[in-house]
């Protein structure tokens, strides 16, 4: 997320952060985004235990107030359901830790490593109602190396994500739908 809107400070990009909203009080982006002067909104989805719709309807209201045209999720671990996504449908992009189609869901670093994977990477994509499934707007590739652990896997993919989601990010808002690779 701090990419994002440190990406989008350039007077040239074609976007401009107008929320950070976030399901954890305490994460750490929170106080980064107030930082860089972007207002930032909590729904703790904790007190909704049990009533989704409930939750999703808190985002929305905030996400209404601020009429963004894209959304872009970063680190929000919550699964959203169909509903929802389909409010935002073809503008809510999402970064996951793999290249998708391969291990949708968790454990990413850990799968491609059990795998044998000689790469492994992260995709940016529209998000869709199915789990990790969306059109693919780009992908960033990088090796596995002998005595690779999660650990380590997970930091190196961590640093092509801080490029790969910022560089996708100014070409959708463009209008710009096509791939990008990035080796």
């Amino acid at each position: 997320m701090v990419r994002l809107v440190e990406d989008m400070a350039d007077p040239d990009h074609p976007a401009e952060p107008v929320l950070v909203l976030s399901n954890d009080p305490e994460a750490a982006g929170l106080s980064r985004a107030r930082a860089l002067g972007v207002p930032v909104a909590v729904v703790d989805h904790r007190p909704f235990a049990g009533d989704r719709p409930a939750f999703e309807a808190a985002l929305q209201r905030e996400l209404d107030a601020v009429a963004p045209d894209i959304v872009c999720l970063a680190g929000f671990m919550r699964v959203l359901t169909g509903g929802f996504v389909a409010r935002w449908e073809g503008r809510m992009l999402n970064i996951h830790p793999s290249l998708l189609p391969k291990y949708r869901g968790l454990d990413t670093h850990a799968r491609a490593l059990a795998a044998g994977d000689a790469e492994h990477g992260c995709t940016v994509h529209e998000v869709t109602a199915a789990l990790d499934d969306g059109p693919v707007l780009g992908q960033a590739r990088i090796a596995v190396n002998p005595g690779d652990t999660p650990a380590t896997l997970a930091a190196r993919v961590l640093g092509r994500e801080h490029v790969l989601y910022p560089a996708v990010l100014r070409r959708f808002a463009s209008g710009d739908r096509r791939v990008l690779r990035m080796g």
